[in-house]
């Protein structure tokens, strides 16, 4: 068996998701798997450098036209393109259109980089999620063609049922908590050949079922803090991403990442990295801005 590569910068590329909402720090900024996994390539490289270019709410051809030719740019040892969903999840998406997209950044990106690496996005687990599955696996299953033709190596996070457990998602019912970044890094990490520190598919303990009441209470507040300001986004032609520059435009060194690493079988965490039981309710769709007309609660894109 070959030893993985060395790598000694990274570039990561996308929306909401690479851009590490809802790991949110004390410093209102958001950390995420990226950077995660940043810290974790940083301790074997002392020269290491890291770029994250993901802005929240991008479609695929933002990511084309804003992030693509830079990363290529940087011509890194690894990079990371995870985009295409908040399209995927928007009425009336022409998907040939975003598996095109999609195909001409990773034929740019491929020949640039040492290891590209794609993912199928995790989806939280509900009604939204089905209502949307079949275009979401169309994606997917052009995702692992595009993996095939260029040499990419594709990381599944749709078929992890751990990831699907709704307590592993934020309060905006879009986001993953702290633990479930944490989850996407060390599934990452093992993805390139690095040596597996916690089983990332683990399933979470099982909790009691809220109740209807609880449940109902949650639904209206997450109307009243997350589905009416999109609405009200949606109806204005605003988007959360809008003017928003990308956290990390260039490389550079990477500084200490707090990231408590534990082992299998811990309780989700809520935004800030405290243990919490997740909001009941409406089940959203996936990690990413959601583009779905706002017909059910949990379906907005921030």
């Amino acid at each position: 068996m070959q030893p993985p590569p060395a790598f000694r910068s990274f570039v990561a590329l996308g929306d909401s998701f690479t851009e590490g909402m809802s790991d949110l720090l004390p410093d209102g900024s958001y950390r995420g798997w990226a950077d995660l996994l940043a810290a974790r390539l940083a301790e074997l490289e002392p020269e290491f450098r890291y770029a994250n270019l993901a802005v929240r709410g991008k479609l695929i051809g933002q990511i084309a036209a804003d992030q693509i030719a830079p990363a290529a740019a940087m011509r890194a040892d690894l990079v990371t393109l995870v985009g295409g969903l908040n399209d995927v999840l928007r009425p009336g998406c022409d998907t040939a259109r975003v598996c095109a997209l999609l195909e001409e950044s990773v034929a740019t990106l491929a020949p640039a980089c040492g290891t590209l690496v794609l993912m199928r996005s995790p989806g939280r687990r509900g009604p939204v999620l089905e209502r949307y599955r079949a275009r979401m696996e169309q994606l997917f299953d052009f995702i692992e063609g595009l993996g095939d033709r260029y040499g990419a190596v594709v990381v599944d996070l749709f078929a992890s049922e751990a990831l699907g457990d709704p307590r592993m998602w934020a309060d905006d019912r879009l986001h993953l908590t702290a633990e479930g970044h944490r989850r996407v890094a060390e599934a990452v990490w093992q993805r390139l050949g690095l040596p597996a520190e916690s089983d990332w598919n683990v399933p979470l303990p099982p909790s009691a079922p809220r109740s209807w009441p609880a449940r109902r209470v949650a639904d209206l507040r997450f109307a009243r803090t997350h589905l009416l300001p999109w609405i009200g986004r949606r109806l204005t032609g605003r988007s959360s991403g809008d003017g928003r520059a990308p956290k990390r435009p260039e490389l550079a060194p990477v500084a200490a990442v707090a990231a408590p690493r534990r082992g299998a079988g811990n309780s989700a965490t809520s935004p800030g990295g405290t243990s919490r039981p997740e909001a009941g309710g409406v089940p959203a769709a996936c990690n990413e801005q959601k583009g779905a007309a706002p017909s059910q609660p949990g379906a907005p894109q921030p």
